[in-house]
């Protein structure tokens, strides 16, 4: 039996990485899949991929600190499939690095637009689809970076993404009682371009890795398995949490 039997999600951040697999995961479990991104060539694959496989999928480029585009994502998983039932809002970025004291308040506030606010814009209009179909489920990415372990340099990706979990926590407390379940995932180190951004050197990698108590880092596809969890009637008694899936790095002092 599939999990996702008829759900409608949105994946926002579906080009690469964590988003695409879970789109991919997610279509294979039976739900139909509206996906974004800024590159249109790469969602237009996806949509391919998930198509030739059986599924169904439509895709809308657009970038996610735009109102108007979180807006006709909604519109369009409603005219496309009927409603809404799960949103995984993974869109982000690393933002400006480096030390505190050099990083411009513009680089600053776009990191906030795209980790935080992006996501806030995405639920203001999720929710209320998912509300006339009395449920749903929320998914935010977080990270651990800023929650159980902390960088020098990252304070925009720590402080934007620390606040996603503030976000599910009122979020899942404001619509609990209308069946909607809000949940965000911390991943730990994972191969993704975005991860290969910091670990950008043998030297790099080797360090990551041995951060983790599994002493490697995560593929796309496995933290998109803990978002199928938190998508399905399995989780149907999870709401509220900040997930760990980090391969030990929040505990691992070796």
């Amino acid at each position: 039996m599939m999990l996702l039997n008829e759900k409608v999600a949105i994946v926002t951040g579906a080009s690469s990485g964590i988003g695409r697999a879970a789109a991919r995961l997610m279509a294979q479990q039976g739900a139909r899949i509206v996906v974004t991104a800024r590159r249109e060539a790469e969602l237009a694959a996806l949509v391919s991929e998930i198509r030739e496989r059986g599924g169904d999928a439509v895709a809308l480029a657009g970038d996610v600190r735009d109102e108007r585009h979180a807006e006709a994502l909604v519109a369009l998983a409603v005219r496309t499939f009927g409603g809404l039932d799960i949103a995984f809002n993974n869109a982000g970025t690393l933002g400006a690095m480096g030390p505190t004291p050099s990083i411009a308040l513009h680089d600053w506030t776009e990191t906030l637009a795209a980790n935080l606010t992006s996501a806030f814009i995405g639920a203001k209009h999720q929710i209320p689809a998912m509300l006339n179909r009395q449920g749903g489920s929320l998914i935010f990415t977080s990270t651990f970076v800023g929650y159980t372990a902390a960088f020098p340099g990252m304070a925009a990706y720590a402080a934007s993404k620390s606040g996603l979990i503030g976000l599910t926590q009122a979020l899942a407390t404001e619509f609990g009682p209308s069946g909607i379940r809000v949940n965000a995932i911390l991943p730990g180190g994972t191969d993704t371009p975005m991860g290969r951004e910091v670990a950008n050197t043998p030297e790099a990698e080797a360090h990551v890795k041995a951060l983790h108590a599994l002493k490697r880092m995560a593929t796309p596809e496995e933290i998109a398995q803990s978002v199928l969890y938190l998508a399905s009637d399995a989780a149907s008694f999870t709401t509220g949490t900040a997930m760990l899936v980090d391969g030990g790095v929040s505990i691992s002092r070796a």
